[in-house]
């Protein structure tokens, strides 16, 4: 599978965020996060107990995105989105609000009109250093893939002790400022078979989003390839349908 091998890397064209530079705040030599989905092009976690001591300095990681910026803004690249994502879950770093309140005074000195974005799985949202630094932000980006305890564990896999439904209480402390991220896909795993994008699951995730009220949603299914084998792209068309379905509910939602 792929791993980033520096701190600040692109721009990239991203399917959801146009020109996007990416910042990894996690290790070049492996994945760490707080799941373990089927579908992550990072691969499998295979380390669940994390050392503090594994994860970048602020400073280093400073010096990494200024340098960067630097050079975009000297050869005059444009940047859409400065975009946390990289080899892992990126809120898992000790300092992670720090280098949030750097990454603005960054942002706004060298590239103003554009947004920073976190991708995240949710999973540290229950900590209010992190709620805090997210709401700071244009696009916090927080992943709800399943809103059943049983297809949470199936699809997602949390590496930590954390039940969606503790999940879903801190998302509604963000009071919908945020933009939910749903990944539509079935397959088989571990002789079980699983649709999140079939009419009963659908049903039950619709009224978490009613409860919810984010800003936006962004529906997309598979486009990479997999650590899991036997799991299936949902068509364009049923992406389409689901997303009306939000859109009835007065939430603006995307398809990719």
């Amino acid at each position: 599978m792929f791993l980033w091998e520096t701190i600040a890397f692109g721009p990239i064209r991203s399917r959801r965020l146009g020109d996007s530079l990416g910042i990894n705040l996690l290790p070049t030599s492996k994945k760490l996060c707080s799941f373990d989905c089927l579908y992550c092009e990072c691969g499998w976690t295979l380390e669940t107990t994390i050392d503090p001591a594994c994860f970048y300095p602020v400073a280093v990681i400073n010096e990494a995105i200024e340098q960067k910026l630097q050079k975009c803004h000297k050869e005059n690249i444009h940047i859409d989105s400065i975009t946390f994502s990289g080899n892992g879950e990126p809120t898992l770093h000790p300092n992670f609000s720090q280098i949030i309140d750097n990454l603005l005074k960054l942002r706004d000195k060298y590239y103003p009109n554009s947004m920073i974005t976190v991708l995240s799985n949710a999973t540290m949202t229950g900590n209010s250093e992190i709620r805090e630094a997210l709401l700071k932000i244009e696009n916090p980006i927080l992943k709800l893939d399943a809103v059943t305890e049983e297809l949470y564990q199936l699809l997602n896999k949390p590496t930590m002790p954390i039940s969606i439904n503790e999940i879903i209480d801190w998302l509604t402390l963000f009071q919908g400022k945020f933009i939910m991220q749903t990944l539509l896909f079935k397959g088989t795993t571990n002789n079980i078979s699983f649709d999140n994008s079939n009419a009963t699951h659908i049903s039950q995730w619709l009224t978490v989003v009613k409860k919810l009220k984010p800003t936006k949603v962004m529906l997309y299914s598979l486009d990479r390839a997999t650590p899991a084998q036997q799991l299936e792209k949902i068509p364009f068309q049923q992406l389409e349908e689901i997303a009306e379905k939000v859109r009835e509910l007065g939430i603006k939602t995307d398809i990719y």
